[in-house]
Order: structure tokens, then C-alpha cells, then sequence
């Protein structure tokens, strides 16, 4: 989960028109509202909301009163009603916990997101709220509310990569990097060590203090390398190049968005991934801007032992590598699809195509997992694809039959693969295998209903016929058995 502060143009809080155009084209929803006046809800106008805001905080010293932030999960990770608490939580670490604020969900992109959108001014004393090092208190302030709402610690995931046994600095560098941190220089202490995290400095460090050994001859190194040896053999060892354009869509900061700015470049592969899911095993690769890596580090997660790779097992005897490139954002949303067979890797292989035929990747850039997905997700897509086979009309969903016959449904927005007889049940199924038999039942069933109506038609008509000539509407029956009992009175 992350957090952006967006900058403001001006004092108009154009945030809240900006959210209120995105409820309005269906792909927002106002989730929360708190600390507003009776009088402005969630049936106020955008205007009034605006106007409310810029009441109370008119004040000369600040230019840009407004304060927008987005806090976004990675694809659909949390829930629009968990980031709503996160982001409730958040305000209240940030110090805007009385401030008027509203939240926002957005479902526009692949991943779940919510804008906040505030403002600087105290509500009470129309003094500016301290904002001095935003962007940094931000970090921590959605790190102290996750750590509290999820138990997650930065704190202690830091001391325990400490811990690991490395055999030089450059090696906790790759470790701390790996794991969202980063290791600086003290100019003023040669020995001492700055850890960062979101730009926050976490802790202190001093090379004395450093587990450092060689460990390459240990027992563990010996497992490791017959267990490298028997993999490569069945997953994937065809390493391919990811590239991280996302400067290319102004998603970087300023200033990075510059001519001479180099993507961030990666190396991947199957057997990388079963190695780390498996075996607690990462692989990371060394290389200079785009060239081929140069050498590679094993990171044991089971041992907390980093090994150098070379140590273990020659690169070039382990991986092969191939001129294959592959965008970060396409590589991210393909991992998270739930690829549990290769009939289901082979189903998402063919949607490509369809999207895509003059940009599809190879098959062994596609990685099989056990994903699940969560019961919100799963339920969010039998609604969709519900939909799709009522109207045919959604951009994201299509049916697939596999080499087997078996359909598939693909949700490129959840992604999601599935066998489409299990996502609407066999009675929906047997009417997408035949159409035209459901359509007869239909046929046979409207005649019938039409039948029964003539037929109703045609007796109203009669007993309409017979009380206009006999004046009255009463049954004929009835009258003749009151004749008969006053005979027999008599």
C-alpha cells in the first residue's frame, strides 16, 4: 500500500470536483464524509462542499489550503471499505483527525485506490496546520497506521534483516533495497550507517556491528546447489527483461521525468519465482544499465544466509538468457492472475492475442501460481461475467475455449481465469452450450402463456355475452338453488 500527496493549482479545492466528476461518470463512490456541519452531507453539491472548504480557510498566510492525498493498494489487495479505514486512520495520524475530509474510492485502474481530499486550516483556530515535511510524514503516517491495523512493523522486519549473515556491505545493500529500504552514508562518521525507508530515516547503524563471515562452504550451500540443479530442469530457466516505463506516463516524479532518465531494468524468470515461493530462495541479478547481468546473489530466506551466486552455481550453467523485453506494468498485472494450470496459462495466452496480436509475450514469460483470490474478488466477477452474457457488452471480460473444450472466462480488470461451467453454475452453462434450445423453450413457453391468455379472453367473453342478454352477473347456478329452497319452504 502506498500514499501520494498530489500538489493544488489554487485555493478552490478543485479535489472535491475533480472526485465529484468520477462519482458522477460511475467510476467513484463517496465512502466517507466526517467532521462537516449538519448541514453539508452526502446529497450536498460539490459546490456547496467547495464553498464550505474555502469558508474556513480563508487565510492570507496560505496559498494552497488544500491537502490531497491517494492512498492506492496493489490491484484489488484491500477493499474499498478497508482502504476507507485505512485512510480514516491515516488523516488521524497526519493531525487532520478533526478536520472536515472527505473519501473517495476510485475503480478507474487495475489496482483499488481512495482520494482524500482536505484542508490546512485549522477548522477552529484558522491557523495553517503544520505541514512542514509532508510528503515524508505521509510515509510514516500510513506506515504507523498499517503497523497498527495489520500488526505490520517496520521496526521489526528491519532488526530481522539485520540479523541475515552476509559476507559483505554490498550484499546487505541488496537485501535492505530488496526488502523497501536503503542504506546511506554518514559523511560526518565513516562507520556509521543511515537505513531509510519512503525517504524516512528508520535507523542507525555502525560496520561493527555487521554479521559479516563467508559461508559458501557450508552445508546449506551444497543443498542449495543440487536443489538449483534439479529445478532448472523443470521450470522455466528463460530469463527475460522487464523494463519499468512508467516515466513514460508521468507516474514518476518530477524530477525524474527527464530525457536522460534510464528505466529501472530487472531480470526474471519462472524458476526464479518457484525458487522464491518454494524454497525461500531469491535470486537477484547484477547487471550495469541494460546490459546482460554480470553475476548474481542467492538470498536464503530459510537461513537468513546471503550466498553469492557464483559461490554456488556458474550463472550461465543456470540461467539461460534471451533478448525477450517485457513492460514492469504488464509483468505485474500478468503475476497476479490466478494461472493455477497450464490449460489456464495457455486460456490467458490466447486473450492476449486477441487484445494485442502484434505484442504478445512468450509463453514462458507467463508464471503458474496457486493464486487464490478473495471472496469479494470471485464475487465481483460471476457479477460481471453474469452481465457480459445478458448485454456481450464489457471491454474486460471474454469467453475462451481451451485445446481441451472446456470454456474459460477471463477478467482482465480482476484478473481472473476460471472455468466459466463453475463461475455460473451448470444450468446457466447448459443455456451458453445451447442457445438455440433455450430459445425454443422460451418459444414453447411464451405460446403456452399466449394459449392460457386466448383461452381467459374467450371465457370472459362468454360470461360477457351471457350477462348482457340475462341483465344480471350472477352465477345461473346460484339463482336456480334459491328458487329450489323457496319451493321447499312452501
Amino acid at each position: 500500500m502506498i500514499v501520494k500527496i498530489l500538489g493544488s493549482a489554487s485555493s478552490n479545492f478543485h479535489g472535491v470536483q475533480y472526485n465529484d466528476k468520477k462519482v458522477e461518470k460511475g467510476t467513484g463512490e463517496l465512502m466517507l464524509m466526517k467532521n462537516f456541519p449538519s448541514f453539508i452531507d452526502e446529497n450536498s453539491s460539490q459546490e456547496e462542499v467547495r464553498n464550505y472548504l474555502k469558508s474556513i480557510s480563508k487565510n492570507e498566510k496560505v496559498k494552497k489550503p488544500q491537502f490531497h492525498a491517494v492512498i492506492s493498494t496493489k490491484f484489488q489487495q484491500h477493499s474499498k471499505e478497508e482502504l476507507t479505514k485505512v485512510a480514516e486512520d491515516f488523516m488521524q495520524e497526519m493531525g487532520y483527525g478533526n478536520q472536515p475530509f472527505i473519501v473517495v474510492f476510485h475503480n478507474d485502474t487495475e489496482n483499488n485506490h481512495v482520494h482524500i481530499v482536505s484542508t490546512r486550516v485549522d477548522k477552529s483556530t484558522r491557523k495553517k496546520l503544520n505541514d512542514s515535511y509532508e510528503r515524508l510524514k505521509a510515509q510514516k503516517a500510513l506506515a504507523d497506521t498499517l503497523e497498527k491495523r495489520y500488526g505490520i512493523s517496520s521496526e521489526e522486519k528491519l532488526e530481522k534483516l539485520l540479523n541475515y549473515q552476509i559476507s559483505s556491505l554490498k550484499q546487505l545493500e541488496i537485501l535492505l533495497e530488496r526488502n523497501g529500504f536503503k542504506l546511506t552514508k554518514n559523511t560526518n562518521d565513516e562507520n556509521a550507517l543511515g537505513i531509510l525507508k519512503n525517504g524516512v530515516r528508520e535507523k542507525t547503524i555502525y560496520g561493527n556491528q555487521l554479521n559479516i563471515s563467508n559461508p559458501k562452504n557450508d552445508n546449506r550451500a551444497k543443498q542449495i546447489k543440487a536443489i538449483l540443479n534439479k529445478y532448472k530442469e523443470v521450470y522455466s530457466n528463460k530469463v527475460f527483461k522487464v523494463e519499468d516505463r512508467r516515466y513514460l506516463e508521468k507516474l514518476l516524479p518530477e524530477e525524474k521525468q527527464k530525457e536522460n532518465w534510464k528505466p529501472k531494468i530487472e531480470f526474471e524468470s519462472e524458476l526464479q519465482k518457484k525458487l522464491r515461493d518454494v524454497f525461500g530462495i531469491d535470486v537477484i541479478f547484477h547487471h550495469k544499465d541494460e546490459l546482460h547481468p554480470f553475476g548474481y546473489t542467492l538470498i536464503d530466506h530459510k537461513t537468513e544466509t546471503i550466498y553469492k551466486g557464483s559461490d554456488i552455481l556458474k550463472m550461465n550453467d543456470l540461467f539461460d538468457f534471451t533478448s525477450e523485453v517485457m513492460d514492469k506494468k504488464l509483468f505485474e498485472s500478468l503475476k497476479d492472475y490466478n494461472l493455477l494450470d497450464k490449460a489456464s496459462k495457455q486460456v490467458l495466452m490466447e486473450y492476449l492475442k486477441h487484445q494485442n496480436p502484434e505484442n504478445v509475450p512468450k509463453e514462458f514469460m507467463l508464471f503458474e501460481n496457486k493464486k487464490r483470490k478473495n471472496k469479494e474478488v470471485f464475487n465481483s466477477v460471476k457479477n460481471e461475467l453474469r452481465n457480459y452474457l445478458k448485454t456481450q457488452n464489457n471491454d474486460h471480460v471474454k469467453i475462451i475455449k481451451s485445446e481441451e473444450g472446456i470454456y474459460y472466462a477471463v477478467d482482465a480488470k480482476l484478473h481472473y481465469v476460471g472455468e466459466l461451467q463453475s463461475l455460473i453454475g451448470e444450468k446457466e452453462y447448459q443455456k451458453f452450450l445451447n442457445p438455440n434450445q433455450a430459445s425454443e423453450t422460451r418459444t414453447v413457453n411464451q405460446t403456452e402463456s399466449n394459449d392460457t391468455k386466448e383461452l381467459s379472453k374467450a371465457i370472459n367473453e362468454m360470461l360477457f355475452e351471457w350477462t348482457k342478454h340475462s341483465g344480471t352477473s350472477k352465477d345461473p347456478s346460484e339463482e336456480e338453488l334459491k328458487k329450489r329452497k323457496k319451493r321447499k319452504k312452501l
